[in-house]
């Protein structure tokens, strides 16, 4: 089986250095073993562990939430149905987010398509922010 340094690990995980340091402290990566330099290694199982917890920290999981999650996987299959619940919450919340973050492109698109009818005359400019008692439209929204 492969042995992996940190800097390959890194590299296989698209990883900062600092931070699979940072796991390896936070204890996130069971077992680390280490060379007769005393430098952390890295065997397969591991590298798979450190893909995995890139994913969860996407998934927005905190520390804590993934130092339960190993926990959890540690205890083996009897957790599987508490692993479910946690990925379920984060799969709700990340959907969530997916529908906030395409309100705000719907937005900008829209704002764009305003903008452009503006300057290319099909359309006045209005403002909410302006005051338009002039008579000039610009009640922009």
């Amino acid at each position: 089986m492969p042995i992996y340094t940190m800097k390959q690990v890194c590299e296989a995980a698209n990883m900062k250095y600092e931070t699979l340091k940072f796991y390896c402290n936070q204890g996130l990566i069971p077992h680390v073993k280490r060379d007769k330099n005393n430098h952390r290694i890295f065997d397969e199982h591991d590298l798979g562990w450190v893909k995995s917890l890139n994913c969860l920290k996407n998934c927005d999981f905190t520390i804590a939430e993934m130092k339960k999650y190993l926990a959890l996987c540690l205890e083996g299959v009897p957790s599987i149905p508490t692993r479910q619940q946690m990925l379920a919450r984060k799969d709700e919340a990340l959907h969530e987010k997916i529908a906030a973050i395409q309100e705000a492109i719907d937005y900008i698109a829209w704002k764009q398509g305003f903008y452009r009818d503006v300057l290319s005359g099909k359309i006045p400019y209005k403002s909410d922010l302006l005051p338009s008692d002039d008579g000039d439209g610009t009640d922009e929204k």
